[in-house]
């Protein structure tokens, strides 16, 4: 171990501020992403007063079942000069900021080399828990305050990049819709259609791939399950691993990929890349003249995903009925206007893409920062 290396527990302390008299009413909750979320738990009833008060610059953190979860929650609030979190998180500071900084220390816990040491240390069972003594054994390297302050910043201003980024496909993705519903929705009345246009079923606009990629070509950049897409159409993450062998659906850029497991977390995304996914894993292929943005424009609808579940098969873990979803009620415009929306939109894709693009590379750079924490020296 590196001279400048330290025990967390040197430089932290637990703090436990009840919300006595109610003075703090915005209630967050931890997600397994390290990061603070509004809660979504029953409150009725429940002592407010027995929650615990985080301040700005305060962590939060589980140590259950970290051994099961592979990552231990943990987050620093600093979007909130103070908010409640249940009584179960213990809450702890740093206690000289001119030693350590809270969010080089935030850099530290977000490594994945982190959550596996972590992971390695847990005990208890299955689910594995973390013990508080193992936690604060747990050691990092302790730089100059102005190396940790340089590091912050350089890492803030990947990160805020990728957040202005994010922010700019929001738009454009919004501004898609926009131009759909005003040309295909508003004002239409499908009993007296213009001409040109039909009422048909999604089956006229698509049809499933039914083609197949070896495993062996694919990795975890371009493989996508149920497991790596996100719920109510957040898009998806990085896989954590490939199937053991065989071969998936193969998918191409423009394909509308939707998890037809549990239809009700929402699971869908536009394809960017070439690649391929599971059997759980829709893969509907545009058909000639058919805009992807058009065709995804009417999967990612509640009304569709409401016809899915109505379809659906099992109820511990039900399964859309591939037949049944095809029949979902589409308009089909004019082969004119639909030329004109493609011609349209597909600007706004490409610049959809170019900063989807360059989000992955700043990721990359984010997440090489983070691993060169290991080997910072003074």
């Amino acid at each position: 171990m590196r001279s400048n290396y330290r025990s967390i527990g040197e430089y932290i302390q637990l703090v436990d501020e009840r919300n006595a008299g109610l003075k703090v009413n915005q209630l967050l909750g931890l997600s397994i992403s390290k990061q603070f979320i509004p809660s979504v738990a029953n409150i009725i009833g429940t002592d407010m007063e027995n929650y615990k008060i985080i301040r700005k610059n305060q962590f939060a953190c589980s140590t259950m079942q970290v051994r099961r979860d592979k990552k231990m929650p943990i987050a620093l609030l600093q979007e909130d000069d103070e908010a409640i979190i249940s009584q179960a998180y213990p809450i702890f500071k740093v206690k000289d900021e001119n030693l350590l900084l809270p969010e080089y220390l935030m850099m530290w816990f977000t490594r994945s080399e982190f959550d596996r040491e972590a992971c390695f240390n847990a005990v208890g069972g299955v689910r594995g828990s973390l013990e508080w003594e193992d936690f604060v054994d747990m050691q990092l390297p302790i730089p100059s305050i102005t190396k940790q302050r340089e590091i912050v910043k350089e890492y803030n201003t990947i990160v805020s990049r990728i957040k202005l980024n994010q922010q700019l496909i929001q738009k454009l993705e919004e501004t898609a819709q926009a131009i759909y519903k005003q040309w295909f929705v508003d004002g239409i009345n499908i009993e007296n259609l213009p001409i040109d246009w039909n009422q048909g079923f999604v089956s006229d606009l698509c049809e499933y791939s039914n083609e197949r990629v070896s495993i062996d070509e694919l990795s975890i950049e371009n493989y996508i399950s149920t497991e790596n897409m996100l719920q109510n159409k957040s898009g998806i993450v990085l896989a954590s691993n490939l199937p053991p062998g065989g071969n998936a659906i193969k998918f191409n850029i423009g394909n509308i990929l939707i998890s037809n497991i549990r239809p009700y977390f929402k699971k869908i995304w536009l394809s960017d890349f070439y690649g391929g996914c599971s059997n759980d894993v829709l893969c509907f292929v545009p058909k000639t003249n058919i805009p992807s943005l058009y065709l995804y424009q009417i999967l990612e609808k509640d009304s569709f995903f409401d016809h899915v579940m109505a379809g659906s098969k099992g109820t511990k873990m039900p399964r859309g009925d591939k037949k049944w979803i095809m029949n979902y009620p589409a308009i089909i415009p004019s082969k004119e206007l639909l030329k004109k929306f493609n011609k349209l939109v597909i600007v706004l894709q490409t610049n959809i893409l170019q900063k989807k693009e360059e989000n992955q590379k700043l990721s990359e750079l984010k997440d090489l920062l983070l691993s060169k924490l290991a080997t910072i020296e003074n």
